[in-house]
């Protein structure tokens, strides 16, 4: 191959993307990748819905292909071959467009540690994947974290907000509940910054895993917890950042997790949903703490 691929790119109705997507493979394809080819337009529309409620739509209206294939960079013949051979497995017609390019051999792992840069949260707190170098300086307030299969790096308007929160007005001593807990992230972060206690709780195995393999590599101890195990003792301070459904349906479990006078960080939701999930919260006086990039971060004090 001289260390280059042949991509082939080309735009398919969204009812035949996955007959498309089979065919190609069959005709050869290493990968196919699909993407919405009304991405940033007029036409773009959702396909995923919250948990708890039905995708807004079943697939894209139309959709790109990208596939990759093995070739001879200097017989543009070859694409169209394996395109005919796709549209017949398929039962199509060859498109009448489509695009080739030649992917050179290049650094792909380097290429993707470079999309993370260290991540500055303030004075007090500062997030790096292990690939970039600490400064002596910045050691004790870096948490080492690197992108994984669970969701929190810092990078999101919602962590982000979340972290701001914990660097600022995280008392020391307190008992801290991360539920919905990710990487484990925020329990780290609380865990550095003075909390007593710091329980990480959530549905997956893998997000448990992740959370107890980040708190080793940063030396905090955090008691990681699966939510189908009994119920922690209530804390002074409970974080949940995942999204508006899960926040609405688990608010009376969340409040219980909360001690009387006790503060809870909600976040993973959008300003326009503030009103509906805010009013799911009947024991906790809830407040918009700050809003990043249309996301909006929650505070609450639980009442007596």
């Amino acid at each position: 191959m001289n260390g280059s691929w042949i991509e082939l790119e080309f735009i398919v109705d969204g009812e035949r993307v996955d007959a498309w997507s089979d065919a190609l493979l069959a005709a050869g394809a290493l990968s196919v990748q699909v993407e919405d080819a009304d991405a940033d337009g007029e036409s773009e529309q959702p396909i995923f819905g919250e948990p708890g409620e039905p995708p807004p739509a079943p697939g894209w209206q139309r959709s790109r292909l990208l596939a990759m294939f093995e070739g001879d960079p200097q017989d543009p013949l070859a694409a169209v071959a394996l395109l005919a051979q796709a549209a017949d497995i398929a039962g199509e017609a060859v498109p009448p467009s489509s695009r080739r390019r030649v992917v050179a051999e290049r650094d792909w792992v380097g290429e993707t540690q470079a999309q993370f840069a260290p991540i500055e949260i303030g004075p007090r707190l500062r997030i790096s994947p292990s690939w970039h170098r600490v400064a002596e300086s910045d050691r004790e307030r870096t948490i080492v974290l690197d992108p994984g299969l669970a969701f929190g790096t810092g990078s999101h308007p919602t962590t982000r907000m979340c972290l701001r929160w914990l660097e600022r007005a995280l008392p020391s001593g307190v008992r801290v509940i991360d539920y919905g807990c990710g990487s484990g992230i925020l329990a780290i972060a609380a865990a550095r910054l003075g909390a007593r206690e710091v329980v990480a709780i959530d549905i997956d195995e893998q997000a448990l895993a992740s959370t107890a393999d980040n708190a080793a590599a940063n030396q905090v101890a955090i008691e990681v917890r699966s939510s189908r195990d009994p119920a922690p003792a209530p804390a002074d301070i409970v974080l949940a950042n995942i999204l508006a459904n899960p926040l609405k349906l688990l608010a009376p479990m969340l409040e219980g997790l909360l001690r009387p006078g006790g503060t809870i960080l909600l976040a993973g939701l959008l300003e326009r949903q503030v009103d509906e999930v805010a009013a799911c919260y009947a024991r906790c006086h809830i407040e918009v703490d700050q809003v990043d990039e249309g996301w909006a971060c929650l505070r609450g004090t639980r009442q007596a």
